[in-house]
């Protein structure tokens, strides 16, 4: 499997899960509690198998800054929490702080 692929499977399903935290209530709803525990299960498969390929910094760096950036927008797209300005300026940042790790030649 392409560790890439793999890679972003794995922050999808982590976003999902994350996301269904607060939709869990506390784990008193069935169905997001259900959503949080498989999609973390998934997620930290998936994480053991990229880091076969991928260096550890490198996968992480990713998944954790991808992971966030995206549970940021699900937060205000789906929960209408505030996106302020500086919010959003630290999105962008994670982002070309990931894209400068990858373009550093770290990965290889």
């Amino acid at each position: 499997m392409n560790p890439y692929l793999a890679l972003a499977v794995a922050i999808v399903t982590e976003v999902v899960a994350t996301s269904s935290l607060r939709a869990s209530h506390g784990f008193t709803r069935l169905g997001p509690s259900l959503l949080v525990i498989v999609g973390y299960g998934i997620a930290f498969y998936l994480m053991s198998i990229v880091l076969r390929s991928l260096p550890l910094g490198t996968a992480y760096a990713i998944w954790s800054g991808v992971g966030t950036a995206a549970t940021a927008v699900v937060s205000w797209a789906v929960y209408k929490d505030h996106l302020t300005p500086l919010t959003a300026a630290g999105i962008a940042l994670v982002i070309v702080g990931i894209v400068v790790m990858n373009l550093s030649g770290a990965h290889r």
